[in-house]
């Protein structure tokens, strides 16, 4: 019962408006923490660096679909599985911060909280996704593929605290990304699962 009355308030557009905007002022904020490593990055790179801001930016575009009355099926999928993935990606390894330090600024609490509330909308919204296994594919693909530029290339977003732990954070986010590719299935593909409707 308290699921039912969950999705049907995500289903107002006055709600996903309000999302929409919040999720845009985060996204630009993320690109705007991203920047002065965006400076120093290979322009090749630059599509893979800004990690987080790039997972709501797919999620906004979500949004948009939603309230233009549509599903943009392969966002939909990037935003399941990379909202997810660095949402919880980013708390880790704040609290890493914290163990290593004794201590963590303000910021990182702030950073803690947004990316947590991240990873839980992307996936309070999968009742509403209605990608297919192609879409999750690709999803995957640019997932793993991006594993790939951050701890192969070295192109990972900057915690210089747990630098020395580099090799570790890769394992880490491999397996992370394992999950989020394997949570968007059961929540999104799997046989006989409940879908909910956009309200008009």
């Amino acid at each position: 019962m308290i699921f039912k009355y969950l999705y049907v308030l995500l289903a107002e557009k006055r709600i996903i408006c309000f999302l929409f905007l919040v999720n845009l002022l985060g996204t630009i904020y993320g690109y705007y923490w991203y920047g002065w490593q965006l400076k120093m990055t290979p322009k090749k790179f630059l599509i893979f660096v800004p990690d987080s801001p790039t997972a709501s930016l797919f999620f906004i575009i979500v949004l948009l679909a939603f309230f233009l009355g549509k599903n943009w099926r392969l966002f939909e999928a990037l935003a399941i599985v990379t909202m997810f993935k660095y949402g919880i990606w980013a708390v880790v390894m704040n609290l890493l911060v914290l163990k290593v330090n004794g201590h963590l600024p303000w910021q990182g609490y702030m950073l803690m909280i947004s990316h947590f509330a991240m990873a839980v909308e992307g996936l309070l919204y999968a009742p509403f996704y209605r990608f297919k296994w192609k879409h999750l594919i690709i999803a995957s693909v640019w997932t793993l593929h991006n594993d790939v530029i951050d701890y192969v290339f070295m192109q990972f977003p900057r915690y210089e605290d747990l630098i020395i732990y580099v090799r570790e954070i890769g394992y880490f986010t491999f397996w992370l990304s394992m999950l989020s590719i394997f949570i968007a299935y059961v929540l999104v593909l799997r046989p006989n699962r409940k879908e909910w409707t956009i309200m008009k």
